[in-house]
């Protein structure tokens, strides 16, 4: 199967999980995986949230921001790779003057 991000229509989520501004993203969608390539502007964020029945890979394209993992704070910054396991929180902030890229996979799985 080929994902061909480039012929996707974007789309954009205010406030996503309870987050500031709004994510546009390319997403493919099925039962098992979201797939995604994702952009926060200046200032965005995608909200504090807990994946109860996922885990979430997300690996930074171009930009900096920071996540925020179980309470603690990490930089980001173009080549890095964010890892949240089932069952656990984060946030991801884009605090930087330029937009934040990334790739994310989100696979179910079962608790």
């Amino acid at each position: 199967m080929i994902i061909n991000f480039n012929d996707m229509s974007e789309t954009f989520i205010k406030n996503f999980k309870g987050g500031e501004l709004e994510i546009s993203a390319k997403m493919f969608v099925d039962d098992k995986n979201r797939i995604l390539l994702g952009k926060l502007i200046p200032n965005a964020t995608i909200g504090l949230h807990t994946h109860e029945t996922n885990s979430e890979i997300i690996y930074i394209l171009s930009g900096k921001g920071k996540i925020l993992y179980e309470g603690e704070y990490f930089e980001l910054f173009k080549g890095m790779c964010h890892y949240c396991k089932i069952g656990k929180s984060h946030s991801l902030i884009n605090d930087s003057d330029a937009d934040l890229v990334f790739f994310a996979v989100i696979p179910e799985q079962n608790p």
